[in-house]
C-alpha cells in the first residue's frame, strides 16, 4: 500500500511516498481502507519535531481517517464496510490504517468521507475549548484566532449557537468573509489592523471574556491585552511556532485565567469529559445546524505540498488528503 512517510525532522520536503506493509489489525482493533486523512497543525508541529511527545522518523503521521472498515481483530462488534471516522493517534496519511475500534465514530450516508475527516478533531476541540475547559456562559464575547481554519470554523458556529458576541480574526477578507458566514459577528483582518484595537471600539474598553487561541506568541500576548477582567484564555496550539509566557503578575491583579488544552491527553485522562459532546454534536451535524467545512483536497502522494498550503496560511477550512 502506499503510505506518506515524514524521513526526519524538517520542512515539508521530509514527506515521502513509500510502499509499505499493509497493517493487521490486532485485538480491540479495526484496519480502515481510508477514503479521506483530515490534515491538522500537529501534524507539522509533529513534523518539525517541536511536538511534546511526539513521533521519532521515520513514521507514518495523520491523526484522523474516514473510510470504510476493511479488517476486524479479536474482540471487536464490528462488521466489515461500516462507514466509520477515527482519531488514529498517527499513520492516517495511507491507503489502510489500523485504530481501536472503541475509538470509532459512525458516518452517516449524507456524509461525504472528507467532511467525516474534519469532524472528529476539530469539532471536539473548539466544543472543548469553548465550553469544558472554557466555561463559556450565554451572552459572552468569545474572541477565536485563526476563524476560516479547521477548529475555527468549528468554534464560530460552536459560539454563536450559544449565544455568544464573536470576534474573529483571520488573515484575508476572503477567509474573513467564510467565517462571517458561519455567523461571526465582528471579523477582524490581523494584517490591516491590530485585533486590541476592534476589541477596545467594540466592547467600549471592557473586552472578550474567553478567547480561544491556537497560534501562541504575540497573538497570545495581545490577547492578555484584549480579555476582560476575570475572563480566560484557552490555549491549544503554538501554531506561531514561538512559545508564549504569561505574566502571572497580570494574572493575578487582573484575575485573568490561562486553561491548557491538548485533545490527546484529555482523551487518556479524563474522555467523559471530551466525548460527552458527541451526540449532541453529531445531531446538530445531521440536522445541519452545523457543518464541516472542507476547504482544499489533495491527492495522498501530494501531501507535502497540502502541508506546505497550510503552513504558508493559503488554507481555509478542513484540509483532506484522498487515497
Amino acid at each position: 500500500m502506499k503510505s506518506i512517510v515524514v524521513t526526519e525532522y524538517g520542512s515539508s520536503d521530509t514527506l515521502e511516498v513509500r510502499e509499505t506493509e499493509k497493517p493487521e489489525p490486532g485485538p480491540g482493533e479495526v484496519r480502515l481502507a481510508v477514503e479521506a486523512a483530515g490534515i491538522n497543525f500537529a501534524d507539522i508541529m509533529q513534523r518539525r519535531g517541536h511536538y511534546r511527545n511526539g513521533p521519532t522518523p521515520t513514521y507514518t503521521p495523520g491523526l484522523e481517517a474516514a473510510g470504510t472498515i476493511d479488517a476486524v481483530g479479536e474482540g471487536v462488534d464490528r462488521e466489515v464496510g461500516e462507514r466509520v471516522v477515527a482519531m488514529t493517534g498517527g499513520g492516517a496519511y495511507a491507503e489502510y490504517v489500523t485504530t481501536r475500534a472503541a475509538g470509532l465514530f459512525d458516518v452517516p450516508e449524507s456524509m461525504s468521507f472528507a467532511e467525516a475527516a474534519g469532524f472528529p478533531v476539530q469539532f471536539l476541540t473548539a466544543y472543548n475549548c469553548l465550553h469544558e475547559w472554557g466555561g463559556f456562559e450565554d451572552g459572552e464575547r468569545v474572541l477565536i484566532h485563526a476563524a476560516a481554519g479547521g477548529v475555527g470554523t468549528a468554534a464560530v458556529q460552536l459560539a454563536s449557537l450559544a449565544g455568544a458576541e464573536t470576534f474573529g480574526t483571520a488573515s484575508t477578507e476572503e477567509k474573513l468573509d467564510l467565517a462571517t458566514d458561519l455567523g461571526l459577528d465582528h471579523p477582524i483582518q490581523y494584517t490591516e489592523v491590530d485585533f486590541r484595537d476592534v476589541v477596545d471600539a467594540e466592547t467600549d474598553g471592557e473586552g472578550v471574556d474567553l478567547v480561544l487561541d491556537g497560534v501562541g506568541g504575540e497573538t497570545f500576548q495581545h490577547s492578555l491585552d484584549a480579555l476582560s477582567d476575570f475572563g480566560r484564555i484557552v490555549t491549544y496550539g503554538v501554531a506561531s511556532g514561538e512559545v508564549a509566557k504569561a505574566d502571572t503578575r497580570r494574572l493575578l491583579f487582573e484575575n485573568k485565567s490561562v486553561i491548557g488544552f491538548h485533545l490527546g491527553n484529555a482523551l487518556q485522562k479524563r474522555p467523559q469529559s471530551v466525548l460527552g459532546a458527541v451526540p449532541e454534536l453529531s445531531e446538530l451535524l445531521a440536522s445541519g445546524e452545523l457543518e464541516v467545512v472542507v476547504g482544499e483536497r489533495f491527492d495522498l502522494e501530494d501531501a507535502a505540498a497540502a502541508q506546505q498550503y497550510i503552513e504558508d496560511r493559503k488554507s481555509s477550512g478542513k484540509v483532506v488528503l484522498e487515497p
